[in-house]
């Protein structure tokens, strides 16, 4: 946990202490989920009076909205590296793409999930990382004012590998994302809406790879391994 600034920044630059506000947001919403999180809150744990976040944002959805952001940049940020387009196996890569996945939508999906009965919040999140084209393939690579999410990541690394002629020339990239992301979206969801809170998340045994040699070897007789 990284330690927290001092109060002193509540008498600091206004932009200093506006991005303290949504750090500690943040990281509240990373340790306690984003579920009943208000302003007194976060103001309690910033150590400022309460109407001191009305200085710096429009109401309380701007500032959550911008600390789901900054939630789901630190999460995507600090996943660990993909190997290099080129090395390693395809189904070894793909398999470590899905562990990765998988341990980053189980923190980044409750935080959605504890702000379903808030839209206003979500709306707002939905507008500054740039609409839906922020969510698919090529768009989220570079588009937004987010990082860039699985769709995105998957999409940049599957191309690279295309143009080194480890994956087929026709091979429909668009659509082996639209696979491997759904199937990480599918082991998660429904236990973060289904089960109890705080329930662990344990994907049936060797799905990151099971999956990774399908997408990469497909199901019709013959096809090939790689």
């Amino acid at each position: 946990m990284s330690p927290r600034k001092p109060a002193v920044l509540r008498d600091g630059d206004g932009q200093d202490l506006r991005d303290y506000l949504i750090t500690t947001a943040a990281r509240l919403i990373d340790e306690r989920g984003s579920a009943g999180l208000g302003v007194r809150d976060i103001a309690r744990e910033a150590k400022v009076a309460d109407g001191v976040l009305y200085n710096y944002f429009e109401d309380k959805e701007d500032l959550l909205a911008h600390a789901l952001l900054a939630h789901v940049a630190t999460v995507m940020e600090g996943m660990p590296q993909m190997p290099p387009a080129g090395t390693g196996t395809l189904a070894e890569n793909l398999r470590q793409f899905i562990d990765i996945g998988i341990g980053a939508l189980a923190r980044v999906v409750p935080a959605f999930a504890g702000l379903l009965a808030q839209p206003k919040i979500l709306e707002r999140f939905h507008a500054m990382v740039g609409g839906d084209a922020a969510f698919a393939g090529e768009a989220a690579a570079g588009g937004g004012a987010g990082p860039a999410g699985l769709p995105g990541n998957l999409t940049a690394y599957l191309r690279a590998e295309q143009r080194l002629g480890r994956i087929d020339e026709e091979a429909d990239v668009d659509a082996a994302v639209t696979l491997v992301v759904g199937a990480i979206h599918g082991q998660i969801l429904p236990r973060v809406l289904f089960s109890p809170p705080g329930s662990p998340i344990i994907p049936p045994p060797d799905l990151a790879g099971r999956l990774a040699e399908t997408v990469v070897g497909g199901i019709a007789p013959g096809s090939p391994r790689r």
